[in-house]
């Protein structure tokens, strides 16, 4: 038996659904294609949003702002922009003994000026799984490999607190992270992750491969696209690469990209968070579709041990007309030199202190 009401939905549901169908007919009639007719990506993106990757503990499993609160955030940040690009004050004081004494102005800051929208909505994260919007709880080997990181941000507070390590994060050069070093960030190239700047990426596409170009820190990813999943091949597992190696297919007109092979060292991958490297049973999957003619729709998946389950990314990156131009990391060639110069002289300092 049915009644009305059951009828009456059923029909607003046939009808969203033929909806559906018909604005992604129309989408895929529309979108940019290679000669072979697949769907082509070419092109430079902007992926900075102002969407934190976490969602705030107090949204719980709320995945969707409201328009007003997705205006409040976009107003603030432009309230922040406009403080932080007024004149310093030449007469304010020095730093506190120990404080920071601060890095870029907002002139280098690119942390976007909306939140994400996908599908019309407004995000209230970047993680979509699990539900919650929160990376899952660390498992007990993640836990000891973070443990073993060394602490590059800790205050300074005049005491040279790594004298006492058999090995310190300020002895050599070689010592320093790779990020600090300007030699290579991960979460800028896999999985891609927006940051506070450098944020336009750039896509080349053939019908065998497809390059996505990573100016932070200068990395190409060259992948090559197979003919289906079982075609596939990755390179032998003795191979190994800070990135990974990716292989790709297709999946109607999305293109799926699986990186496995994790090089795993001892450096701090993360320089904002002081992760270890991804462990060596890493697997990301990421996809790329579009979400419109202008924006495409990349979403990612992370299983690794370090992790009790996998989680789940999704965001969207809009075309731009901008130019990607290099990152051209050049504080390091002097830098590195006055961190260590610092890091000897604050040793001097301290040992006089204690006569050790």
């Amino acid at each position: 038996m049915s009644f009305p009401g059951d009828r009456d939905r059923a029909a607003v549901l046939a009808s969203a659904f033929l909806v559906f169908v018909v604005a992604t007919a129309a989408l895929a009639d529309e979108i940019p294609r290679t000669s072979s007719g697949k769907p082509d990506f070419s092109g430079n993106y902007d992926i900075s949003t102002l969407t934190p990757i976490e969602r705030s503990p107090e949204l719980g499993e709320r995945l969707h702002l409201t328009e007003e609160e997705a205006e409040r955030i976009r107003s603030q940040e432009a309230a922040r922009i406009d403080l932080t690009a007024r004149a310093s004050d030449p007469d304010r004081d020095a730093p506190a003994a120990g404080a920071s004494v601060g890095g870029y102005n907002y002139f280098y800051m690119d942390r976007g000026t909306s939140a994400v929208k996908v599908g019309g909505r407004y995000r209230t994260s970047l993680i979509v799984d699990p539900p919650d919007g929160r990376f899952p709880p660390l498992t007990e080997r993640g836990k000891a490999r973070r443990e073993g990181v060394y602490g590059f941000f800790l205050q300074n507070q005049g005491k040279a607190w790594w004298r006492d390590r058999e090995v310190g994060p300020y002895d050599d050069p070689e010592s320093l992270s790779i990020a600090d070093r300007c030699i290579f960030s991960l979460e800028g190239t896999i999985p891609i992750y927006p940051k506070f700047y450098n944020n336009l990426k750039t896509v080349v596409q053939t019908d065998t491969h497809m390059m996505i170009l990573i100016e932070w820190m200068h990395y190409a990813r060259i992948i090559p696209i197979y003919a289906s999943r079982e075609a596939a091949r990755h390179a032998p597992p003795g191979y190994r690469s800070r990135a990974g190696d990716s292989v790709a297919w297709w999946d109607g007109d999305t293109l799926v990209i699986e990186t496995t092979n994790f090089q795993e060292e001892d450096w701090v991958t993360f320089a904002l968070y002081g992760d270890p490297s991804p462990p060596a049973d890493q697997r990301v999957v990421e996809r790329l579709s579009f979400q419109d003619t202008d924006t495409l729709l990349y979403r990612f998946t992370v299983e690794n041990g370090d992790w009790e389950a996998p989680y789940t990314v999704e965001y969207t990156w809009p075309a731009t007309d901008d130019k990607l131009y290099e990152y051209a990391c050049h504080e390091g060639n002097y830098s590195l030199g006055n961190t260590l110069r610092g890091a000897r002289l604050e040793e001097r300092e301290v040992a006089a202190q204690t006569g050790g």
